[in-house]
């Protein structure tokens, strides 16, 4: 059900999001520029239409590392998301020119009457960058502080397996749950199960008696052949809480070699091992694919380096204004939630996945458009001001649109869509108004022409890729 919900979340954010890039570049050519629909339709994919490519494999990298935490559940809500991006990119690569080459200037037929039918350039956004570009540090420096002080409470983040709270108080479920804790202590929620064999019966109750996160033990169950016992340990606290997993580390490390501890409790916390092993690999991962993707795309190994590094800042304030919500309980009241303590541990590695994911889709956008303009002029001005002034407006309208949507599914009851629709559209506002209209630009203005340096030996092994018609 994860699956179907995010991948319906993905698809239509990023369906609207290519879909705009390549239509507003078509319509600058057939409009604007007087092209028949089908010289302007080679234009736009020439141009957008790369663009949108190495943004949607960008994407599927991203999502692939989290292919690498060896879950069924978190494979299958990668899998569905990444084939939901697959097929939205094939959209836009071929049924999109194709509807629009059909269409022509009448893709302009029910324009609003303020619109500046064709105008490709952005008056204003250029003026924007102009800005920028006399006075860098004056931008650069607020929204840097900005996003660094959000980022600070990524570092007292804390994470754990869902517990009860996701569930609504109304809920039978939660009632019921609610009612046996009541009765019969904290942890009967959570009984453990022990398997042990026939031989190793008494050892095994004497450990679960002697230790102290037991609080006690129900008669053990004898299997038909005799040769396996089964017993219920009820734990002394919640199972959501990080005592019980240490009470099912202990038992294992003490219990006999053939004793076994299972249950909803110990799976979770074997779950949640399992992500916290791979979280740094699938970072790792995503970092360094992102890197190469960008460097494949731009030519350009400073500025790709720089485009994931402000990646990253977007993707630590996110996770540092989702500490404040979903950990300290900020806001909880009006989104409708009730707090855990700690944000599901799944959030880390499956939201970084998808945070940068969408990131680099920015990222690909202004600096592809950068990049046609350096390609051309060899200026670095012209490059950092025409790259805003013909992606800013596109890049804002799609993050608008972006946003829209997640929050939409951030009024859903369950705590985690409601996580991942907060967290990503507070991240999407934050990378489109801060880190590619402003940090950005401000890197392109200090770093000049060095930011589109190519070394002659990466020259001869990168493919020549250009973004110009």
């Amino acid at each position: 059900i994860w699956a179907m919900n995010f991948a319906l979340m993905f698809a239509l954010a990023l369906g609207i999001d290519y879909s705009l890039f390549i239509v507003n570049r078509f319509r600058g050519a057939a409009i604007g520029s007087k092209l028949e629909p089908r010289d302007a339709v080679a234009g736009a994919m020439d141009t957008a239409g790369k663009a949108v490519l190495f943004s949607g494999l960008t994407v599927l990298i991203s999502l692939s590392a989290v292919m690498l935490v060896p879950s069924p559940a978190f494979r299958s809500m990668a899998l569905g998301i990444m084939l939901s991006v697959a097929f939205v990119l094939g959209a836009a690569l071929t049924l999109l020119p194709a509807v629009l080459g059909k269409l022509g200037p009448k893709v302009d037929r029910l324009a609003l009457p303020w619109v500046h039918s064709g105008e490709h350039r952005s008056a204003r956004f250029a003026g924007w960058a102009e800005r920028i570009w006399r006075r860098p540090l004056l931008f650069g420096v607020p929204a840097l502080v900005l996003l660094v002080v959000l980022a600070l409470p990524v570092f007292s983040l804390e994470t754990g397996m869902p517990s009860i709270k996701v569930v609504p108080k109304t809920a039978s479920s939660r009632q019921g749950y609610d009612r046996v804790q009541e009765a019969f202590g904290p942890g009967a929620p959570g009984t453990l199960q022990i398997v042990a064999p026939g031989s190793d019966g008494e050892a095994t109750r004497r450990v679960l008696d002697e230790d102290p996160g037991i609080a006690g033990v129900a008669p053990a169950t004898t299997s038909p052949s005799g040769r396996e016992g089964l017993f219920l340990a009820t734990p002394t606290a919640d199972p959501s809480d990080p005592s019980v997993g240490a009470t099912i580390d202990r038992l294992r490390a003490t219990l006999p070699a053939g004793a076994l501890v299972g249950g909803a409790a110990a799976e979770n916390h074997d779950l949640e091992g399992a992500l916290g092993a791979r979280t740094a690999l699938v970072i790792g991962v995503v970092l360094v694919l992102g890197f190469l993707l960008l460097l494949l795309a731009l030519q350009a190994p400073v500025i790709a380096a720089v485009g994931v590094v402000t990646n990253l800042l977007a993707t630590g304030a996110a996770f540092g204004i989702a500490k404040l919500i979903f950990q300290d309980g900020h806001g909880a009241g009006i989104l409708g939630f009730e707090s855990q303590g700690f944000l599901n541990a799944w959030g880390p590695v499956f939201f970084f996945a998808m945070i940068f994911a969408i990131s680099m889709d920015y990222t690909v956008f202004l600096l592809s458009s950068a990049k046609e303009h350096w390609d051309r002029t060899g200026d670095a001005k012209e490059a950092a001001i025409g790259g805003v002034a013909h992606s800013g407006r596109v890049i804002l309208a799609a993050a608008a649109v972006m946003v829209a949507i997640f929050f939409t599914f951030a009024l859903s009851g369950p705590l985690p869509p409601k996580e991942m629709g907060v967290i990503l559209g507070i991240a999407v506002l934050l990378d489109a108004a801060l880190i590619r209209l402003v940090l950005m630009p401000v890197a392109l203005r200090l770093l000049g022409r060095s930011a589109w340096a190519l070394p002659a030996w990466l020259d001869r092994l990168l493919p020549d890729i250009r973004f110009g018609h």
